[in-house]
């Protein structure tokens, strides 16, 4: 018998056993690199690097109470990173190429028997590399990936030395709840709010004599909304991208918006850069529905949007430390700028929500329950949400890797249940990456939505330019 090192925790466990035939529950990127990328260059550095990470060296035993994390007595380096040579129909580009190839693999599960990690290497794509990474949920969330990305890189520092122990998952009790927080933990759990801070403050000090208090009156209150909110939130508006998710996957991206640009329209309008992304995508959406026939007008979208709930210094534990929220998107508004106030709208909504600490411990309970009442109580975020959506910022000078230059970074996290559409939103080396993973059914044009979001962001950028400019 294999030697167990530590019980999984149970949000890890609950992503781990949140597979479906139409959604596996894997996180995919895609680097691209010039200089091409040797094989052998590649191997070594995934040994030297990724493998202090333990995660990539343990596979998954399952159990009736859950899982653990082992040894992998028979790994080898040669079946997890892969090299393989880029297929093109005729007449077909290569950018194409790679994305129908990145679709197929977003759509192949990963093998139990092993780590639940692979790389693919295409080592020629037009002068360039590509490099797919697959990566199952379990192992870390989009935060903590970005961190494994960027020690693995050149210059990059390796995970800091910890002893293993059964008990070391901390499960989000200890380091978000019981533990006092940093003030960059706070931004990110109250979306730029103060709310949910003063809720933990209290929790952290519980015999601060607060019961009876105005403070504690204003936190229960809004506890009991949002737990009503969640409860008693009416499904998704029903368009032809909400339905029965089925096996199969499409993949599209585009290039990247100068940053910049997209800052000082933000700047012009008093709205955050992801209100301008955001309305962006809102834009894009609804553009494509009314080019298929179908009249957003009045419509809206939600979109489950992951919320950080661990302090940054302590990404390299990977696992899974996030909350979500429901994001309403107002496909349905023609008008740029009303679109972009009202997406600005729903942001300022969103401050101080408990509703990322609910969705948390909601997560926490399933990994604790057999998958089909996991299945039945997470089919809940499903029924009410149309898409997935992650906006992280990246690295803002491009990463080094193996000497290689990475120009181009996608990734895309997975959906769950019928959820049938991911929205990646990601900075990096001054650009801001759009990407789209849809249901091949549902959507079997991604790229369409991808090539009406630039035009989108450029109908804002053209109306901040028509501004009155202040003097310098």
């Amino acid at each position: 018998m294999p030697k167990a090192i530590e019980r999984m925790s149970r949000v890890d466990t609950a992503w781990l056993r949140m597979d479906t035939d139409a959604n596996i529950m894997m996180i995919v990127g895609v680097w691209m690199l010039e200089p091409r990328l040797s094989y052998e260059a590649l191997c070594e550095r995934a040994s030297a690097s990724l493998l202090k990470y333990n995660r990539f060296r343990q596979r998954v035993v399952e159990d009736a109470m859950g899982a653990t994390w082992v040894e992998d007595e028979h790994f080898d380096i040669h079946h997890h990173v892969q090299l393989e040579t880029l297929h093109r129909k005729r007449g077909q580009t290569a950018q194409a190429a790679l994305q129908q190839r990145v679709a197929e693999l977003a759509a192949t599960p990963l093998d139990p028997a092993h780590p639940l990690w692979q790389f693919q290497l295409i080592e020629d794509v037009d002068g360039q590399s590509a490099l797919i990474c697959r990566i199952h949920h379990c192992i870390g969330d989009g935060i903590a990936l970005i961190s494994v990305m960027l020690s693995i890189a050149d210059g990059g520092k390796p995970p800091p030395a910890r002893k293993q122990k059964a008990d070391d998952e901390s499960d989000w009790w200890t380091d978000a709840l019981i533990k006092p927080l940093t003030g960059l933990t706070v931004k990110a759990i109250g979306m730029y709010g103060d709310g949910v801070a003063k809720s933990v403050e209290m929790l952290a000090n519980p015999y601060q004599p607060l019961f009876g208090s105005v403070e504690m009156a204003k936190t229960g209150f809004q506890v009991i909304n949002d737990v009503a909110a969640l409860a008693l939130m009416s499904d998704d508006s029903p368009t032809r991208l909400k339905g029965k998710a089925t096996p199969g996957k499409r993949v599209a991206w585009g290039q990247p918006l100068p940053l910049e640009e997209v800052k000082a329209v933000g700047k012009a309008f008093n709205c955050s850069i992801n209100d301008v992304l955001l309305a962006s995508v809102a834009g894009a959406i609804g553009d494509y529905l009314r080019d298929k026939g179908d009249d957003p007008a009045g419509k809206e979208i939600r979109a489950m949007v992951p919320v950080n709930l661990r302090p940054m210094d302590k990404a390299h534990q990977l696992g899974n430390r996030f909350g979500l929220v429901p994001l309403t998107l107002p496909i349905g508004i023609a008008n740029p700028v009303e679109r972009l106030y009202a997406v600005r709208a729903r942001m300022n909504e969103l401050k101080g929500s408990y509703q990322p600490l609910l969705a948390f411990g909601v997560l926490a309970v399933a990994g604790l329950l057999i998958k089909p009442v996991q299945a039945a109580l997470l089919n809940m975020f499903a029924k009410k949400a149309t898409a997935v959506m992650t906006n992280v910022p990246g690295p803002k000078e491009p990463l080094k890797f193996c000497g290689s230059t990475v120009r181009q970074v996608m990734f895309w996290v997975p959906q769950s249940g019928d959820i049938g559409m991911g929205v990646s939103i990601l900075s990096y080396g001054g650009g801001v990456q759009f990407g789209l993973i849809t249901d091949r059914k549902l959507c079997p044009d991604p790229e369409a939505i991808i090539e009406r979001f630039a035009p989108e962001f450029e109908k804002l950028l053209m109306l901040a330019l028509m501004l009155p400019w202040e003097p310098a």
